[in-house]
């Protein structure tokens, strides 16, 4: 500290800025994405979840490379087979990655299949091996797996069901289809949601009169046996493809409403703001301002929703696959697996059958966290 001739006292240290003032600069020249990316990883369960998604929608194309087997190759000596450890070490010495073959036998007092391992006579893995054909990302026809068991053993991770198909196989196979289903109905509800939200919001009138009736009469129609009507209504000699896609729609279709309404709202209230009487001042056609300055305010509400109703979707062709009406075999999906362990008594014996239920469970669970994790990143004032 010195002293000034005006007696004042002056402060000679050098300047150390405040580094809480430092940060607040720094977050105020970050670009928006930078700033929402920071906030979605602060949401652990969120972004772990979407880092798990992701590995998972990037595994469908591979899905017949990982898999062991083909979707619907049968082992006839090994039904109802339990799931098989992948060992290291035989007899204290390692060996490496080993399975033990195992032997079918008749339980005749509860009349199940018990299968007897024979440990004496270890059979090691191959890797990068030949096995079933299948395509690769539907397309390369190619016999290569990243792991086979050898000619005499069988490795079932998760088990095989009652016409001696591996588990683990059909959930990767099943996941193309039960995980693309979520992403074709999110875009048709959305397409549909959005475009008549839109116009009901931006337009009003008789337009939003009546859509408004429309989206009352679906929103009161009871939404699973809508569900069941429309399905059967699919004829049952349709492919698997058709029917995946009709499903779909169906699914988009029956979706859409709850969208429209929320658009509708927010349309309501941001067509009176300045800076679309601005943009209608200067010329602008209404397709330019819905598209160019309103829906981009609301672009985060839109991103969330997406997230929040693909798990809905996925439920949805479950359920309807479980019952029968909608995926049907030979298709795969997770739906149908749960479909062919209807039967409670086999659960009760084989409980591996029930496995297709976990990666539902899982996957339904990682969609909910990523999307409350994403709303709170793009919605920072959210409580």
């Amino acid at each position: 500290m010195s002293i000034q001739p005006d007696g004042r006292y002056l402060d000679d240290r050098p300047y150390e800025p405040d580094p809480g003032t430092e940060a607040r600069h720094a977050d105020m020249d970050m670009a928006n994405w930078r700033l929402i990316f920071r906030r979605f990883r602060e949401h652990k369960l969120g972004y772990f979840s979407a880092l798990f998604l992701l590995i998972s929608y990037l595994s469908l194309p591979i899905a017949g490379f990982i898999a062991p087997y083909s979707p619907n190759f049968r082992h006839a000596d090994h039904l109802y087979a339990p799931p098989q450890g992948i060992h290291l070490f035989h007899e204290g010495s390692f060996i490496g990655p080993h399975v033990y073959p195992i032997t079918a036998e008749v339980d005749m007092e509860d009349f199940s299949w018990k299968y007897i391992p024979d440990t004496e006579n270890p059979a090691k893995l191959q890797f990068f091996c030949e096995g079933n054909y299948y395509k690769l990302a539907g397309l390369f026809r190619t016999n290569r797996h990243l792991v086979c068991a050898p000619e005499g053993a069988t490795i079932f991770l998760f088990g095989s069901d009652r016409l001696g198909r591996d588990v683990f196989s059909r959930i990767l196979y099943g996941a193309q289809l039960s995980l693309t289903v979520g992403l074709v109905g999110i875009t048709v509800s959305f397409v549909i949601g959005i475009v008549l939200g839109s116009i009901a919001g931006y337009f009003g009138g008789f337009l939003d009169w009546i859509i408004n009736r429309v989206i009352e009469i679906l929103r009161s129609l009871p939404e699973l046996p809508l569900w069941l009507a429309l399905s059967a209504a699919v004829p049952s000699h349709w492919s698997p493809v058709a029917v995946f896609f009709i499903i779909s729609i169906i699914l988009g279709i029956l979706d859409w409403p709850g969208l429209a309404r929320a658009v509708r709202s927010k349309f309501l209230s941001l067509r009176e703001e300045e800076f679309v009487r601005a943009a209608e001042m200067m010329g602008a056609k209404p397709s330019r301002v819905i598209r160019k300055h309103l829906l981009p305010n609301f672009l985060s509400h839109l991103i969330a929703s997406a997230t929040l109703s693909i798990p809905a979707m996925i439920l949805g062709e479950t359920a309807l696959s479980f019952l029968g009406l909608g995926l049907r075999a030979p298709a795969v999906s997770w739906g149908v697996m749960l479909n062919d362990a209807q039967n409670l008594a086999s659960i009760e014996i084989y409980p591996w059958t029930a496995i297709p239920m976990l990666p539902i469970i899982i996957v339904v669970l990682a969609f909910n966290f990523f999307g409350d994790g994403l709303r709170d990143a793009l919605d920072p004032n959210r409580s």
